[in-house]
This record gives C-alpha cells, structure tokens and sequence, in this order.
C-alpha cells in the first residue's frame, strides 16, 4: 500500500508543476499581448492578478506535494481563478477568461465531481458579477458560454482521468500477475535445473540451430568431447572397434536434426577408460512461433555392456566345451544302437539317451550362433555366391520332412519356384530350419505348413505360413527376443530355448534382410524373410 500512495502523491506533484507552468506560460503570453495592444484599463489590479498567478506557480514548484495534505492542492485553483478574475477585469478584451480552462481541467482531473461543480459555480459568479458590475449590455452570450465551456473541459477531464486510472490500475495488475508468472517460471527452470542436474543420464535440449538450449550437468560429463588433457575423445560404433567420424556421432547426427532410438557408442578406444552410452534423439513438439526443437538423452551403459559381453563369452566358452564331448556321447550312443547284440529293452534307454543328447547339443549350437551373431552381426561370417534359394528351401524340407510326418504335419512345397541372389547357403538354411521346426514344433496335428519362394527385382523372399494358433497381438512385440517362449508355449510339451527366431533374425540382418510376421490369435502365422539379391550391391 505504501509504495501505492507514494505513487500517487508522485504523480500529484507533477500534475500541479504542469498545470502551473503550462498556465503561467499562456498567462505571460496574455500579459504581454494585452500590454502591447493596450487593452489594460487598471494597471494595478492587472499586475496584482499577474503577481498571484505567478506565485501560485513558484509555489507549485517548491511546496513539497508529497508530504503536505492533499487538501492543499485545493488552495492553487482558488488561486488561479482569483488571479485570472482581475485580470480579466482588468483587461476585459484580451480574452483572459480563457485562461480559467487550465484549473478547470486540473480541478476536474484530480478532484472529480466535487471539483467540477466548484470552479464551474466560480467560473459563473465571476463572469456575472464582472458583467454587472461594469454594464448589463456587456451581458452577452459569452457570459454563459465560457462558464458551461470551462464546465464542459473539467468534465471531459474527469471522465479522462478516470479512464487513465481504470486502465493504469489494470496495466498495475497485469504487470503484477506478470511478474508472478514470471517468478513461477523461474522457480519451475530453477527446480527443473536442480532435478536434471540430480539425475545420472544426461538429457539436452536442441534448438532447431543445432544450439544447446538446455542441458544438465551429467550431459557435459557423458558426451564430454575432449579428456582432462584436452585431446580429442574417439567414438567407436557399438562393437566398440568401428571409429565413428565426428560429423557421423550421435551427437552431431541430433544436432543436425535426425531422429533415433537407443543408438549405442563407445567414448574413448579399446584398452583405454571408455564408456558405453545409449543416445536417444526426440523431436519435441513445436512452439508457438513454429521453431521445431528436439531433445538427446544419453545414458552410461558401460556396467550392462561389460556384463552381457562377460555373460555371452562365458555362455560361448561352457558351450563351446559342452560341443565336443556331446559330439563324442552321441557318437557313441549310435555305434550302440547299431549293435544287433543288445537288449531291447536297453536299446529303447540308448535311444531316449540318444535324443536328450541331440536336443542338448542342438541347444548348445544355438547358443554357439547366437554367440557369434549377438553384435547385430558383427562376427557372422558370411561366405556369398549366387544361389538357386529354391534348391535351399527344398533342401531343408527333405531334411524336417520325417519329423512333420511324426507330428501329422504336411508341408507343402508347391510355391517354391527358382530365385537366384547372392547368399550364404549355409546361414539361409539355418533360418529356414528354424522357421520350419517352429511351425512343426507348435502347431496341431493335422495342420499345414506351406512354404513359397517369391521374388521382385530387388529381393527374394522366403515365405513360412501355417495355420496353427497364431500368436497374440501382446506377444508379437517379443516375438524375436532372445529366451523369449510365449505363455501357450511354456505351458506345452513342446521344448525350445527361444533362441530360433533370434538367430534367424540376426542372420538375416546380416544379409542384408530381415524378418518379420503376419499373425494373429485363431489365424496362424506368416514369416517372411526378405533378402538383397546381391547384399554387395548396398556396400
């Protein structure tokens, strides 16, 4: 409230200096003309009217308006209007009465109605008095005109400042509920600062320049470009050996305004202190001047990377000595079985032995390709030649063709027309056993499995279908994770680690290719695999 009225009474001060300055310039200006012209019929009451005036002005200027009562400003008016009456009367053809309309808009400006009315009374009293005073045929028009004249200017000055206050007290709170918003937001970014820098990934937001508009603290210290030497830090791709330029980083790539999902990179070469990071880039929606921003999300993953490589060559080492020794049982088991002389009731133990120790290097070899295919590729070894990839398709179901028959299962062939690319043979097969076994493996007794070879001028594909259960729409998603069995397969007889459609999907990436289905819960299933006619073409 204090700063409020010391506002007004500011405000006062300066209109009353205006008014008595702009009054006592026009007022000089009337002195002199009505001397000049010799309109000035009493000396002494002209230059008394003057002095007046002038000394309200003075005292305009030098009485402190901001600590005397505001009733006091009343007193310059009465002033004004007394001095400007004897110099009127003093001069009554110089026009002087013109000059009550300066106290007349002050009065109307600062004291309103009340205001109004007083110097419009005064304004009238003095005319009629000066006109009777002196001579009734002096009573002309202008006597009632320059009064309702001077009452209409104080009216219109009112009304005036009371528009200017209404819209100054609403300009006085916008600009208050402005600088609350304003702390608000301040406080949210000061808050939003301390939580970022609280967490331990590093978010970034971009500007559609590639700038940084907001960072937190754990940005600098992941994606940090340069050591505590100030060398250049080198980024490897994810198998941690492929240099990345630096106009190809994840980095740079946001910057430039490209969009990614989990993108994995190591700081820093191999033997040196590195850290794997997991980077995401976003577009954000955009603002309101249409500026389109994104946002980069990085992540330490060195602790999970350093496990799951540990992981995987542990698996790859138990699995890779597990091989050789089941190799060597099962190579027994069938010189046993071969033997006329046994039992039938111990051959019946060697062939239950027999086929738990094929299934278990089977699963042994899995986890081998799995092992060998588990950096997107990297480590596949592909041996390319142009193939008839029909004459692989029937190769593998001559091969399962006694299995489907064991699980009356018919498999038909009739779509498998010739289609040359250049592939791996081997790895092919290896995919579509897999997709063969599975359909064979989970389906019903009775079903089919019909099996295509279709080809355009860029690709071949292998098509699987069945019309078994099918898969559910909350399954698919997980469909190609490695160990991933879903609910009606883990509560079947069926066995299967939930590395096939793993592998195979490596191994088609590996070509070039990829994998994918066409399922749905009661319709059955469609895996198509879509590979390059010639993967070298795309190098």
């Amino acid at each position: 409230m204090a700063p409020r009225i010391s506002r007004v009474r500011l405000g006062l001060r300066r209109s009353i200096v205006a008014n008595q300055m702009l009054l006592a310039a026009a007022a000089f200006i009337g002195i002199l003309v009505s001397i000049s012209v010799e309109h000035v019929i009493d000396p002494s009451r002209f230059l008394a009217g003057a002095a007046l005036l002038f000394a309200g002005a003075i005292s305009a200027v030098l009485l402190p308006w901001d600590r005397v009562p505001q009733v006091w400003a009343a007193l310059l008016p009465i002033v004004d209007v007394v001095a400007i009456a004897l110099m009127r009367e003093s001069a009554p053809l110089a026009g002087l009465g013109l000059l009550w309309t300066f106290p007349a808009l002050w009065i109307g400006t600062v004291f309103g109605v009340r205001g109004i009315v007083a110097v419009s009374v005064s304004v009238t009293i003095v005319m009629f008095h000066q006109s009777m005073a002196v001579d009734l045929q002096r009573f002309t028009a202008s006597t009632l005109l320059l009064p309702f004249v001077v009452a209409a200017l104080s009216t219109i000055a009112h009304f005036t400042a009371r528009r200017a206050q209404a819209q100054r007290e609403l300009l006085e709170k916008q600009s208050a509920e402005l600088r609350r918003a304003v702390e608000r937001a301040r406080r949210q970014e000061d808050l939003v600062t301390e939580v970022l820098d609280a967490v331990d990934f590093g978010v970034t937001r971009v500007t559609a320049a590639g700038e940084f508009a907001v960072t937190n603290a754990a940005h600098a210290r992941l994606l940090a470009t340069t050591d505590v030497l100030g060398r250049e830090i080198e980024v490897f791709a994810a198998d941690g050996s492929t240099l990345i330029a630096a106009d190809s980083t994840p980095l740079a790539r946001a910057r430039a305004g490209e969009v990614f999902e989990g993108e994995m990179v190591w700081y820093g070469g191999p033997g040196e202190d590195r850290r794997a990071l997991s980077v995401t880039a976003r577009r954000l929606p955009a603002a309101e001047n249409g500026e389109i921003s994104g946002v980069i999300v990085s992540r330490d993953v060195t602790v999970e990377e350093q496990a799951r490589r540990a992981r995987e060559d542990l698996v790859a080492s138990v699995s890779h000595e597990l091989r050789t020794p089941l190799t060597s049982i099962i190579g027994y088991l069938e010189l046993a079985l071969d033997d006329p002389s046994i039992a039938p009731a111990t051959r019946d133990r060697l062939a239950v032995a027999e086929r738990n120790a094929s299934r278990l290097l089977e699963l042994v070899a899995d986890i081998l390709a799995l092992s060998a295919t588990s950096r997107e590729g990297v480590g596949v070894e592909l041996e390319l030649r142009a193939t008839d990839v029909a004459a692989v398709v029937r190769a593998a179901i001559e091969s399962i063709a006694p299995r489907a028959v064991d699980h009356g299962v018919h498999i038909d062939a009739s779509g498998v027309v010739e289609a040359r690319a250049v592939i791996d043979a081997r790895r092919v097969r290896q995919i579509v056993d897999n997709l063969l076994s599975n359909a064979i493996k989970y389906i019903p007794r009775g079903a089919a499995v019909s099996v295509s070879v279709q080809q355009d001028l860029h690709s071949v594909s292998i098509l699987v279908a069945d019309n078994g259960p099918g898969i559910s729409v909350a399954e698919q998603g997980r469909l190609f994770e490695r160990f991933f069995r879903g609910d009606a397969v883990r509560n079947s007889s069926a066995h299967g680690s939930g590395l096939g459609l793993a592998i195979s999907r490596d191994l088609a990436r590996a070509h070039g290719g990829e994998i994918t289905v066409r399922t749905a819960r009661g319709e059955g299933a469609v895996f198509t695999v879509r590979l390059p006619r010639n993967p070298r073409e795309g190098e």
